[in-house]
């Protein structure tokens, strides 16, 4: 999730390295803006687990990895940083890196009701700008709705929609998953209809 950034002032991407690195929590970097992010709510951490292992033996065997929300994905070509719920890379550089994923293959976003409009407007905008990516998944943590953008000929993306009952691939990685896998254990309900 996204909150406010903390101050107005820009760094340098050395600066928010080396400022990053001394902070409790996690800040994204675009382009010389901070941007803080904020703690998850417990629908939103199941989805990012239930996909983390539907993926896990997958993607051992075609010798790619996924990482989880710590991960920091570099745009270098753009001077930006970001930490999605869950990245897929399958470059043996970024097996060997230590800080940074540069060469993503999936992105995976969970939305979330402070994130959803970043998440489907800029992030598209900047994620798209990787040469590496060929999907990008957004996940619905407050209904059940899985998107996917992927990559097509040129500059295009070709968009689908996914909800319960229906299974989608990520042909990048041929990984074939039902939607309600996704879903498993997740209540909707807030917490003043649970009283």
């Amino acid at each position: 999730m996204i909150a406010q950034p903390e101050n107005h002032q820009k760094m340098t991407p050395e600066e928010y390295l080396e400022w990053e690195a001394q902070q409790e929590f996690r800040h994204e970097y675009v382009e010389g803006k901070i941007l803080a992010m904020t703690g998850a709510s417990l629908p939103h951490i199941d989805i990012t687990l239930s996909f983390y292992r539907a993926l896990y033996s997958h993607l051992r065997q075609r010798g790619c990895r996924a990482y989880v929300s710590d991960a920091k994905v570099k745009d270098s070509k753009n001077n930006r940083y970001f930490y999605p719920d869950l990245v897929i890379s399958c470059n043996p550089d970024d097996f060997k890196s230590r800080k940074f994923i540069e060469n993503p293959s999936v992105i995976i976003e969970v939305l979330s009701p402070s994130t959803r409009g970043y998440d489907r407007d800029d992030k598209l905008k900047y994620y798209r700008q990787f040469s590496s990516l060929q999907e990008y998944v957004l996940v619905d943590s407050e209904s059940v709705s899985v998107e996917i953008y992927q990559r097509g000929e040129g500059r295009m993306w070709l968009y689908s929609v996914f909800s319960l009952g229906e299974d989608f691939t990520l042909s990048s990685i041929e990984f074939n998953c039902a939607v309600d896998v996704l879903y498993e254990d997740v209540s909707f309900e807030t917490e003043s209809e649970q009283q």
